[in-house]
């Protein structure tokens, strides 16, 4: 992507070749190979001379690229940077950080895109309308070292049409049990069934928010639904067929049982260790709950629930930060290094030491470090079972509506709302 000129001679003669080919009404030939036109940044003759002749100088280039982060990143966001320029010295570097966080990142890109910075992070989840508005780079560096770096899950879920748009950065962005070792045993927290003998027994609650779309979505999945998009971008959701109707069976008898509770994270985080002896959430909540249950601090993957007769193990959505690149840049090779270098193994350790982020890098995960951490050791083990969040917007309000009625402990025709919800996720 950039012109290399071994010396001022040759590079005076293709400037002159250039002018030559222009007509009598000043038009002039197509761009040199290697030359980015549209809504990337045109790299003009004149720019390539003068690179031309700092190169034979000895001088080095200097590469300015705008950064964004999380504020709460902003500070090893830095020290990552400043690492990487001292192992690339071969250009002078420039960094400009800007706090956007994730979940902010898609609608600042489309604000001004050729004012968005030339590296950023974002949610999985926005991949969609990001590579849609043209704004992310294809990786096509080292892509194989990347796939084999990081979890199958990660890379998917930074990839669109099979195509990767991304370097993973974490994979903690899902959920997993909870729950009170005093009350329950790692033999019970692995079924359903097991859970809620234990906690009726005790006189304890088990919580999930079934309204709630993400967590809803583990019963369908877990039993072989499909919930996710075309390649047009369409929801494809089949949760009504036969298999839907099973793990909405399943729900129904959940939501029925005398231990089962419902709520937010308040409600889990307020009752655990209380009334509350096992729920469903993610590392968001993991610092409250391991200060309420000290040393009965439990954590697990998602457990097996009855469905068709046969126990079926629960599915998830495992949501994951991924670092792109924008295709406004003038620097997409530097911007590329950059990028791979702020998700390579070490940079994710880095992360975790500092900020206790669950890698999406394979032999970070698999580090003591990480294994000794029962939050992000139960969510390894159930990224396993987990499929990325590619989920448009008509799918979490009809969920919603389903998990709340079963939760109200509705008689309805499941069939009739499972065919309800399908017709209204995936409506155009």
């Amino acid at each position: 992507m950039k012109k290399k000129i071994v010396s001022i001679f040759l590079a005076a003669s293709m400037a002159l070749s250039l002018c030559a080919c222009g007509d009598a009404a000043g038009n002039t030939a197509a761009p040199a190979e290697g030359t980015q036109t549209g809504d990337s940044t045109t790299v003009s003759d004149a720019t390539a001379d003068n690179e031309a002749t700092d190169n034979v100088a000895g001088e080095k280039e200097t590469i300015a690229l705008k950064v964004w982060g999380s504020q709460t990143d902003q500070e090893l966001l830095k020290e990552l940077c400043e690492k990487f320029a001292s192992e690339h010295p071969e250009n002078d570097w420039e960094f400009e950080y800007g706090v956007v966080g994730e979940a902010d990142a898609q609608a600042r890109y489309l604000e001004d895109p050729a004012a968005a910075a030339d590296v950023f992070s974002y949610p999985d989840d926005q991949i969609i309308t990001l590579v849609q508005a043209d704004a992310l780079y294809e990786v096509t560096r080292n892509v194989d070292e990347i796939k084999s770096a990081n979890a199958p899950g990660t890379i998917d879920a930074a990839s669109y049409n099979g195509v990767l748009y991304g370097y993973p950065m974490t994979a903690d962005n899902g959920y997993y049990l909870y729950y009170d070792k005093s009350v329950l045993t790692e033999e019970d927290v692995k079924t359903l069934d097991g859970i809620l003998a234990a906690a009726n027994k005790a006189g304890k609650q088990v919580h999930m928010d079934v309204s709630n779309g993400w967590y809803l979505a583990s019963f369908f999945l877990g039993n072989g639904c499909q919930l996710t998009l075309d390649e047009n971008g369409k929801q494809i959701c089949d949760f009504n067929n036969e298999k839907g109707l099973e793990a909405a069976e399943a729900i129904r008898a959940f939501c029925n049982d005398p231990a089962f509770v419902t709520g937010d994270d308040s409600v889990l985080q307020g009752g655990i260790g209380d009334n509350i002896c096992c729920g469903i959430s993610g590392p968001w909540t993991s610092a409250s709950i391991k200060e309420k249950l000290g040393d009965n601090f439990g954590a697990a993957k998602l457990p097996t629930f009855t469905c068709g007769g046969k126990q079926v193990q629960m599915g998830s959505f495992l949501g994951c930060k991924v670092l792109g690149v924008n295709t406004q840049t003038a620097h997409p090779v530097e911007a590329m290094e950059l990028a791979e270098f702020l998700t390579n193994e070490e940079s994710q350790a880095r992360r975790f030491e500092v900020l206790g982020y669950g890698p999406s890098n394979i032999n970070v995960a698999n580090s003591d470090a990480v294994a000794s951490d029962p939050a992000l050791k139960a969510l390894a083990e159930q990224s396993q079972y987990a499929i990325s969040q590619h989920v448009n917007g008509a799918y979490w309000t009809p969920a919603e509506a389903f998990g709340a009625e079963l939760e109200g402990h509705s008689t309805g025709d499941l069939q009739t709302m499972l065919d309800q919800l399908v017709e209204q996720a995936t409506a155009e």
